[in-house]
């Protein structure tokens, strides 16, 4: 016979986690403590719970993820927008922790997401090491604006230093990248698909690793929509509005912007000509930048559907 699907919501803060299990309708608290979580894993299995259902909370979920995926937990982390989306949408305007976990278990009942995905520990340490190499990236551009002011000497020397000590970090930080993708002959053949690409070099391919599993197993449409590069309608009666981008995975969008941009323009033959095509009918030019990922994406998606490198004639036809 099938298990009986028992969904508790939880609400992870730093300190301590809200649990509620709505069939049930009972509450559990814990602080995030070695003692809290054996409390929380007693409690867990006297309720004979089978999923639970977590937003992302800026990494604190991990820890908690881990031990109930331990424990035989089917474990689904949801984006914090559609919950409070669903909050609203249901009426539910007040927010604590504990209304917050009954609204998350509530999300976790009303929306099937089906079995989750096994974890992937070897794709969440090249997911770690790529937001540190984003993070260090972004610090190197904020040294970067910050001489484009014309700053006292004694702070160009400074600001100079700390530039210099940021770099050598993230390369290292690319060093290591590219040795955790390296030792994983799925990951290391999904990255020489994608460096095969005309204007795709190793941090594309590490966000594509670490951010997009799904590309090459998804339909063209799901893939666009998934990096958030898909427009979507909003017309009303007669009215006809201007599709617009919504949704996906902005980091993975932020992170493809310049990489696709520097095809377009310059590096990629089919993706210049497309984007060439696209200016030349008055479309904007950022619009064509975003259509050229779409074009992209759909190119990737076939490739590792196919599991071949980059092939123009075969794998660039609109």
């Amino acid at each position: 016979m099938p298990q009986e699907l028992r969904i508790v919501g939880i609400d992870v803060a730093k300190k301590k986690i809200d649990a509620c299990l709505r069939c049930d309708g009972l509450r559990f608290s814990a602080p995030s403590t070695p003692e809290g979580e054996a409390e929380f894993l007693l409690w867990v299995r006297e309720n004979r719970i089978t999923r639970a259902v977590m937003e992302a909370s800026g990494g604190y979920e991990r820890s908690w993820a881990e031990i109930l995926r331990t424990a035989g937990v089917e474990v689904v982390i949801v984006d914090p927008k559609r919950v409070r989306h669903f909050a609203r949408a249901a009426g539910r305007l007040a927010k604590n922790d504990r209304i917050d976990a009954e609204v998350i278990a509530w999300f976790g009942e009303t929306f099937p997401f089906g079995a989750a995905e096994p974890h992937d520990r070897e794709r969440e340490a090249v997911d770690r090491l790529l937001q540190g190499r984003m993070a260090l990236k972004d610090m190197e551009d904020q040294i970067q604006q910050q001489n484009e002011h014309q700053p006292p000497e004694a702070v160009v020397k400074a600001l100079r230093e700390v530039a210099r000590v940021v770099r050598a970090e993230r390369r290292a930080l690319d060093a290591a990248i590219a040795a955790k993708i390296k030792a994983n002959p799925g990951f290391a053949r999904r990255a020489e698909i994608v460096t095969s690409v005309d204007g795709l070099a190793d941090v594309t391919a590490a966000g594509v690793v670490a951010w997009f599993p799904e590309l090459g197993h998804i339909s063209n449409e799901a893939a666009a929509a998934l990096v958030g590069a898909a427009p979507y309608d909003d017309d009303s009666g007669e009215r006809k509005g201007v599709r617009r981008i919504r949704g996906g995975r902005r980091k993975l969008r932020n992170l493809l912007y310049m990489p696709v941009m520097g095809a377009a323009t310059q590096h990629n033959p089919v993706l210049k000509a497309h984007y060439q095509r696209l200016v030349a009918r008055g479309k904007l030019k950022k619009v064509a930048i975003i259509a050229c990922m779409r074009k992209l994406i759909v190119i990737l998606n076939t490739m590792l559907k196919r599991d071949q490198t980059w092939n123009p004639p075969k794998t660039a036809t609109p």
